[in-house]
C-alpha cells in the first residue's frame, strides 16, 4: 500500500513543523503545507492528496470555507481538521462543511494515526477530548430518546441503526450522497458521538434498528 499523501494547512509554523514530524513517523507522506485557506485550497488542487490537516483560524481564507471548497472541487480528498477550538459550534459548522475528522491539537500520537485510518476508510471521527464537550454539552443521552435530533435525523439514525450503508440512505430517502454525509455528520456531532459505529450501538441500544428487536 502507497503511503498516505498529505498536506498540512496551518498559520504556525513550529506547528506545522511538529505534524511533520510526526506523520512521517507515521509512514505518510507530506506533499506540500499551507499557511492559510487559500493556499490549501491551492495545494490541494496541485497535488490531489489522500488527507488535508485543516487548521480552522487562518488569515484570508478560513478553515471552514476552505473544506468547503475543497469538498466541491476535490470531494476525494479527506479533510481531518486539527485545531484548538474546542465549542460545539465549530465542530458542527466543521462538519456540514464536509470535514470527515475533528481533533485538537493537545491529541496523541495514537489518536492522530485512529483519525488517519479511519477517516482513509470513509469514516468520520471526532476526537476523545471534544466528544466529551459535545456529550457534556447536550446532556447525555436519555435511554430510547434522543431530543437533540430534528425528526428527519431520527428517521436517518434508525436506518443507520438498521445498517444501511450510505448509498442506501441515500436510496431509501431520496437524497444525495453528500446530503446523507452531511447529515450523518450531524448527528454524530449532535450525540457527541467519536464515530459512526458509536452512533449506532447508541441507537441500538435504545431500540433502534431491526438488530436491536427481539
Amino acid at each position: 500500500m502507497n503511503p498516505l499523501r498529505i498536506v498540512i494547512a496551518d498559520d504556525h509554523e513550529l506547528f506545522r513543523d511538529g505534524l511533520r514530524g510526526l506523520l512521517v513517523e507515521l509512514g505518510a507522506t507530506v506533499v506540500a503545507e499551507a499557511a492559510d485557506g487559500n493556499a490549501a485550497l491551492a495545494a490541494t488542487l496541485r497535488h490531489a492528496p489522500d488527507v488535508v490537516f485543516m487548521d480552522l483560524r487562518m488569515p484570508g481564507l478560513s478553515g471552514i470555507e476552505a473544506t468547503a471548497r475543497i469538498g466541491e472541487v476535490a470531494p476525494q480528498t479527506a479533510i481531518l481538521v486539527l485545531t484548538m477550538s474546542e465549542d460545539t459550534a465549530s465542530l458542527q459548522a466543521a462538519l456540514q462543511a464536509g470535514a470527515r475528522g475533528y481533533l485538537l491539537k493537545e491529541s496523541s500520537k495514537k489518536d492522530v494515526a485512529r483519525a488517519l485510518e479511519a477517516v482513509t476508510r470513509g469514516e468520520l471521527v471526532i476526537g476523545p477530548g471534544i466528544a466529551d464537550k459535545v456529550r457534556h454539552a447536550v446532556g447525555g443521552l436519555s435511554p430510547g430518546v434522543f431530543p437533540q435530533l430534528t425528526e428527519a435525523e431520527v428517521r436517518m439514525l434508525e436506518l443507520l441503526a438498521d445498517g444501511l450503508a450510505n448509498g442506501q440512505l441515500a436510496a431509501r430517502l431520496y437524497l444525495s450522497e453528500k446530503t446523507v454525509r452531511n447529515r450523518v455528520s450531524t448527528i454524530l456531532a449532535k450525540l457527541g458521538a467519536g464515530s459512526r459505529a458509536e452512533a449506532v450501538a447508541r441507537a441500538r441500544d435504545a431500540g433502534f434498528g431491526s438488530a436491536s428487536a427481539g
